[in-house]
């Protein structure tokens, strides 16, 4: 039976908007353990990887996101047709950064589902300034599942967010929920 970890950077963020008011560009540090059985290194080495991955998206970089992928690695974005090798997950990365200039990705959760499995749950923040850009603000919440490799890369990445949502803050922006 493949063992179970799940760590958590803080509050699941229901009211983005509260969140984003209170503390605007949060870059994760460290995660925190909700419930742990015994510690395996590799565990300890994913949440370390998760959470460079989560500095990645936020360097305004697409290339080192695509670094944390194997070279014919795969990213499949709610069901889309997936973006397979290192130059196609750039473009993925290059279209989010450019439509939200001042994008920042939090990691929620980090769910290790035995040895090369994981679920990385995520919560990204930004202003769609890019080209075309309406200046609303956006916050949306996702996870993507992972395959990883035996060299510590990602093999596959399952995405998924509610695409629907997040045209309709591209759109209009987040509502406020006070």
């Amino acid at each position: 039976m493949a063992r179970r970890y799940k760590f958590r950077m803080g509050p699941r963020r229901t009211h983005c908007f509260e969140n984003y008011a209170r503390h605007p560009w949060p870059i994760p540090t460290r995660a925190r353990v909700i419930r742990l059985p015994p510690m395996q290194a590799d565990a300890v080495k994913l949440r370390d990887f998760a959470a460079r991955y989560t500095a990645a998206w936020c360097s305004q970089d697409p290339a080192s996101v695509a670094a944390f992928y194997a070279v014919e690695g795969s990213l499949t974005v709610n069901g889309g047709t997936p973006a397979v090798g290192r130059n196609a997950i750039t473009e993925v990365a290059r279209s989010f950064m450019t439509a939200l200039p001042d994008m920042r990705v939090i990691m929620d959760e980090l769910l290790v589902q035995g040895d090369n499995r994981a679920e990385y749950q995520w919560t990204l923040i930004g202003t769609h300034t890019g080209p075309g850009g309406t200046g609303n603000r956006v916050c949306i919440s996702g996870f993507e599942r992972w395959k990883i490799q035996a060299d510590g890369l990602i093999a596959c990445s399952q995405g998924c967010f509610d695409s629907a949502e997040y045209q309709r803050q591209l759109e209009r922006g987040v509502q406020d929920s006070r």
